[in-house]
Formats: structure tokens, C-alpha cells, sequence
């Protein structure tokens, strides 16, 4: 069954996940975190982020134990689902959990912030990240850049691309348009 849900989220079937969780209910086999976390990813790839929560509600009332994925999970089809601030409360429940802190969750609400034009929460996630010694990777420097650019904080854009590169992180594509677009928002295009 966790092949089957595992492959509705690649092809984006999230109502098929949810059939299957279902009808691994009904024929007596016990679902566990692998079952719940595909199902999640598979509501919150399809912005069905309302389904992704009772799933998650489910998942508690069954006593199922949240691992990092299930938060990254949750966490990431809020903010799919456009609701960055319940991406957000979510992400301060992981914090508050007694789950092992890890990259994953951490940008999905860097996403969130992004999504949300929230730069200074941005740049409070690098700074918790570092607080709980947790390495932020290329996701999580081009959420952050992404974040200010929207904000017009071109100055601080710049300023995590120096950060990121210092902190030998490999910069992509992403990286640079967003830094270049940034600047070129700002006027700021001999930068």
C-alpha cells in the first residue's frame, strides 16, 4: 500500500491516496508515518491542503507518531495551498515537537515566507537554523533571496548570496535571477 500512495503523490492522485488509506483501514492493515507522509505530500503537490491536515488530524487520533517528513509535509501543503500562515504555525509546532530537527521543514517555511513577502521571518528562520546548528542548503538561501526581492530588500539579497557563498553553498539559476532581478527592481543594476 505505501508503493501505491507513494506513487499517487508522484502522479499527483491525491484522492486515490486518500481511497487507498481507506482501504487499508478496511482491510486491517495498519497504516504507519510512510502511509500518512505520502498521502500528505500527495494533497499537498495537488494544493488539496485542507485534506493534507485531516490526514494529519488522523494520523494524531490514531496516535501515529509525526517524524520531520511529516511536518515538511504538512508544512509544504499549506504553503502550496497559499495558506503560508497556517505554513507557519505549523512549522512553530515543529519547533515546539520533539521531532529531530532537520532542513526539510525549515524550508518549507522558508517557502512559506516567500510565498508570504514575510523577508524579516526569512531571515529569523536563518537565524534559528543556526541556533539549532542546522545547515541551510540551496533551498533554503533561495527561498530567503526570493523573500527580499519580493520585499524589495535588494541590499539583503545581495547580502545572502555573500552569505551563502561563504557558507559554501552551492548557488543555481534560481540564485542568480532572483539576485539580478532584485537589483534590477531596485535600480540598482551595477551591482
Amino acid at each position: 500500500f505505501n508503493a501505491a500512495i507513494s506513487a499517487c503523490q508522484k502522479g499527483c492522485e491525491w484522492d486515490q491516496s486518500l481511497h487507498l488509506l481507506g482501504l487499508m483501514a478496511r482491510s486491517k492493515v495498519e497504516s504507519n508515518a510512510v502511509s500518512y507522509n505520502a498521502a500528505i505530500s500527495a494533497c499537498g503537490d495537488s494544493r488539496e491542503w485542507e485534506n493534507a491536515l485531516q490526514i494529519l488530524s488522523e494520523m494524531a487520533w490514531k496516535k501515529v507518531e509525526f517524524d520531520t517528513i511529516t511536518f515538511g509535509a504538512a508544512i509544504g501543503a499549506c504553503e502550496k495551498g497559499g495558506r503560508w500562515e497556517r505554513a507557519l504555525e505549523f512549522f512553530d509546532v515543529f519547533l515546539q515537537s520533539e521531532v529531530n530537527l532537520d532542513t526539510p521543514p525549515f524550508n518549507a517555511a522558508m517557502t512559506a515566507c516567500d510565498k508570504g513577502r514575510k523577508w524579516e521571518w526569512a531571515m529569523q528562520l536563518l537565524r534559528r537554523m543556526a541556533q539549532y546548528e542546522i545547515d541551510p542548503d540551496t533551498t533554503t538561501f533561495n527561498a530567503a533571496i526570493s523573500a527580499c526581492e519580493k520585499s524589495g530588500k535588494w541590499e539583503k539579497a545581495l547580502r545572502l548570496v555573500s552569505v551563502m557563498t561563504q557558507s559554501r553553498v552551492d548557488a543555481n539559476t534560481i540564485t542568480f535571477n532572483s539576485a539580478i532581478s532584485t537589483c534590477e527592481k531596485a535600480g540598482e543594476w551595477t551591482r
